[in-house]
């Protein structure tokens, strides 16, 4: 099975899955489709003081199907109202164009364990000078890291005062002495 993206009109996402979802369901067509996603990522926001959790779609206007895909199934989906084209169909593609495995690995959140993670090995007490971002070119001392390595908490000067500023490690460098 491959998968491949649906464009929908925007708020209609969750319809057309399920749409699609009641509609196959019991037919021969069942057995030509896997999963449907409608990928979301958990947010929080502050309504009356109250921290809120609500999920918001990564891609607006966006369903992700696997499916084998047949002239009937892509013709059943295309009818469903709410469904404006599968991605990648045009003036001269007729067809929808799968996705690539890279692309639904990283939909999908599966990662290479071979792809080289950079590493980094910043010990409490060490002088770090910040290289990019707002405090670019202020040297400070590393407080504390978290476990993997990829947080500092540093103290650096600012008129005066130590201030202490949470970075990422790819955001300083060591200062050799």
């Amino acid at each position: 099975m491959k998968w491949y993206v649906i464009h929908t009109y925007s708020g209609h996402e969750n319809k057309v899955k399920t749409a699609i979802e009641k509609g196959l369901a019991g037919s021969e067509m069942e057995q030509l489709i896997g999963r449907l996603l409608v990928p979301v990522r958990k947010t929080f926001i502050i309504r009356e003081g109250k921290k809120i959790e609500r999920e918001k779609k990564l891609f607006t206007s966006y369903v992700i199907l696997e499916a084998e895909m047949t002239a009937e199934l892509k013709t059943y989906v295309l009818g469903i109202a709410g469904v404006t084209s599968f991605l990648g169909i045009g003036k001269e593609h007729k067809e929808p164009v799968a996705l690539s495995q890279e692309e639904v690995d990283r939909l999908l959140g599966i990662t290479n364990p071979d792809r080289d993670m950079k590493t980094f090995s910043f010990m409490p007490g060490d002088m770090v000078k910040v290289i990019s971002g707002p405090f670019s070119e202020f040297e400070g001392l590393v407080q504390k890291t978290t476990e993997d390595g990829n947080k500092l908490v540093i103290d650096v000067t600012v008129f005066g005062r130590r201030t202490p500023v949470e970075l990422n490690a790819s955001q300083v460098e060591i200062i050799k002495k």
